[in-house]
């Protein structure tokens, strides 16, 4: 089924950053604000286990993509963020056909280490949160 702009949300743009991890996951999408980067798609099969729920390992994987993004967006565009800790808590199950959103808003963004945390909604439901530390380079 081919997605149509009906089924992305205002503010969203195809994504810019694009990496060999994420490719399969395409299309994905974001809205960028002043303090943070948000990550979306419409979830579908490749995005999900056996029992059609979205895959923890790729919530995880967009939690931490958006985080660090989120970062370096504070810290003025600063590459080489690496991530030292992450940890993400399950609340309930993301299913196919959701519009799945990672919101992350940076908690402190210092000289050597970045404090973020993210809530990530299928549709309007909270179903996981993430938080992660940043290591600056």
């Amino acid at each position: 089924m081919a997605e149509t702009s009906a089924d992305v949300p205002e503010g969203f743009a195809p994504h810019w950053r694009k990496s060999g991890l994420t490719d399969p996951w395409e299309p994905l999408y974001s809205r960028r604000t002043a303090e943070a980067v948000y990550i979306g798609l419409r979830a579908g099969p490749a995005h999900s286990n056996s029992r059609g729920f979205v895959h923890g390992g790729l919530i995880s994987a967009l939690a931490d993509n958006a985080m660090g993004l989120s970062c370096g967006q504070m810290l003025g565009g600063k590459p080489g963020l690496v991530t030292i800790n992450l940890t993400v808590d399950f609340v309930t199950a993301a299913k196919q056909g959701q519009w799945l959103e990672i919101r992350p808003h940076v908690v402190r963004a210092g000289s050597t280490l970045c404090f973020v945390t993210a809530e990530i909604f299928s549709d309007s439901t909270l179903c996981a949160r993430s938080n992660a530390i940043f290591r600056t380079s």
